[in-house]
């Protein structure tokens, strides 16, 4: 199989970031809140979306029936 190298380049990444946090996720949260915070982006967060007729949805879950 071949290697991706967009991939390859995020893995590294994710790894020197882990590295550099000794693997804490809190402290890497942390640090991503903090950076976030800086950027004076602004942030949007959206209510999620509800779906009307729970039959409908292939990921709502599935009744079972056990016979005793």
């Amino acid at each position: 199989m071949k290697l991706d190298p967009v991939m390859a380049e995020i893995r590294a990444y994710r790894e020197a970031y882990a590295t550099k946090f000794g693997g804490d996720i809190e402290a890497m949260v942390a640090d991503i809140e903090k950076r976030t915070r800086e950027s004076g982006r602004k942030t949007v967060s959206l209510p999620p979306k509800r779906i009307a007729n729970k039959e409908q949805s292939p990921t709502a879950p599935r009744s079972t029936t056990l016979n005793s």
